[in-house]
């Protein structure tokens, strides 16, 4: 999850949003059967939210640069460029 430990010691922030209370309601039913916060659970839903929105920028990138490709550098080249 692009780094990010949920649970982990990390500041936390409040944020409001307004949802439609049978969304809210399906949350609270659904985390209370599994024990977990509601906090939790939207902080990972939202994660995997953004990784997938993040996953489909990046293949769509890959698509639109695929004929470049023959014109880029090497992994190695770019390290040994970078001192790496």
């Amino acid at each position: 999850m692009s780094g990010i430990l949920l649970g982990a010691a990390m500041p936390k922030k409040t944020i409001a949003v307004k949802m439609d209370s049978r969304v809210a309601e399906r949350v609270k039913r659904y985390c209370a059967r599994r024990g977990i916060k509601q906090g939790f659970f939207v902080e990972k839903a939202l994660l995997e939210q953004l990784e997938r929105e993040e996953m489909t920028e990046d293949l769509l990138d890959f698509k639109k640069h695929r004929a470049d490709e023959g014109l880029a550098m090497s992994f190695e080249e770019y390290l040994r460029m970078r001192h790496v």
